[in-house]
């Protein structure tokens, strides 16, 4: 009688780990390498404050056109067009330096985390899981450095009409387009993060675990 050999289990080759669980290790990962983020979180807030300083500007460059007195509307509407292009071109290349410098830091966090992604590549972790690990990162950082971008850029534009426009800017302020600016300043924020970070995600997916592991950092 011939004996059965019993079947052998299949092991599966990666683990399938919840997204919750690279939220913690996001979150765990910037506490640790808190200088790091900053420079990240630096560049979301630099690059959102400038172009908050730009729509602040705007908006209040409308509400004074809508309520404002008709000598300071004829003197704003002479230079509206020209002023307009120039902040166009400002704010392009400055958001482009933001993604080159999330891009940049991001890349060095793959050079320094190389033998962390390697070992969880050696216990399992899939791919999707260490792209995840930095777009989420990426998003949390430009989450509040975009929060904190607006709020720089829109105080810093209000004290200058302040101080041109006097008590003019209570009558014309523009709390509806502040606030339809504001969250389009933060969604481009997550939005350029996230995009500054795919790079860099895809890179740290693509490393060999032995090669990750023996890299000198």
């Amino acid at each position: 009688m011939a004996t059965r050999v019993p079947e052998k289990k299949k092991i599966g080759k990666q683990l399938t780990l919840p997204l919750s669980h690279a939220f913690n290790m996001s979150m765990r990962s910037i506490k640790i390498r808190f200088g790091r983020s900053i420079i990240v979180t630096m560049s979301i807030v630099l690059g959102i404050a400038f172009l908050m300083s730009i729509l602040s500007s705007n908006a209040f460059t409308a509400g004074i056109l809508e309520k404002g007195p008709e000598n300071i509307k004829i003197t704003i509407q002479q230079n509206l067009e020209e002023i307009r292009i120039r902040q166009l071109w400002l704010v392009s290349l400055s958001l482009i330096v933001c993604v080159v410098g999330i891009v940049n830091a991001m890349l060095m966090a793959v050079t320094e985390r190389s033998r962390e992604i390697g070992t969880m590549k050696c216990l399992g972790a899939l791919d999707k899981f260490i792209v995840e690990l930095f777009i989420i990162e990426s998003s949390m950082q430009g989450f509040v450095g975009s929060i904190i971008g607006v709020i720089f850029g829109t105080l810093a534009t209000f004290f200058v009409y302040v101080l041109r426009y006097k008590g003019l800017i209570w009558h014309i302020f523009p709390a509806g387009l502040l606030l339809k600016y504001s969250l389009f300043s933060i969604l481009l924020g997550v939005l350029i993060s996230v995009i500054g970070a795919i790079y860099p995600a895809y890179v740290s997916a693509k490393l060999e675990p032995a090669e990750a592991i023996r890299r000198e950092v």
